[in-house]
């Protein structure tokens, strides 16, 4: 299988609403799958981190699931629901949601995506929601230009 790029980016969100769940759903799946883009983690410590602590997940648990069970989408959304309970208050995840949302990069980094992405010369755009979109984007670009 061909590697790939996980184009769902960090602020879309599946029917429980938390953004970035569906990406690290994704590019945990691919990656199981051995079709994992190699420049792109996993699980990072950055937004995957993020959204399993916001939701109260066990990352060693999440990976488990994930690799073990290859569940669809809305199976790893009821999954993240069962680990809490059996629901999750809509406060944890508006929570989880506004960090997410309002993490801005570092000026080192927002420099080396603008570079690389060859927009944002004037480091404008720091959120890092947009940034990694701007870089996947390149990335497949790149690919696709060769």
């Amino acid at each position: 299988m061909a590697k790939m790029i996980p184009l769902i980016g960090s602020s879309e969100a599946g029917p429980l609403g938390a953004m970035h769940l569906p990406r690290l759903w994704l590019k945990v799946s691919l990656a199981t799958a051995g079709a994992l883009n190699d420049e792109y983690d996993e699980c990072g410590a950055g937004f995957d981190q993020m959204v399993l602590d916001g939701l109260g997940v066990d990352r060693d648990a999440a990976l488990d699931f994930l690799r073990s069970s290859k569940p669809s989408y809305p199976e790893f959304e009821q999954w993240v629901v069962d680990q809490n309970g059996g629901s999750i208050d809509q406060s944890v995840i508006d929570a989880s949601n506004a960090a997410i949302a309002g993490y801005n990069h570092a000026d080192d980094t927002v420099a080396a995506i603008s570079a690389a992405a060859n927009t944002n010369a004037d480091g404008a755009i720091t959120d890092a929601v947009t940034l990694n979109a701007l870089e996947d984007w390149a990335e497949l670009h790149g690919e696709l230009a060769g």
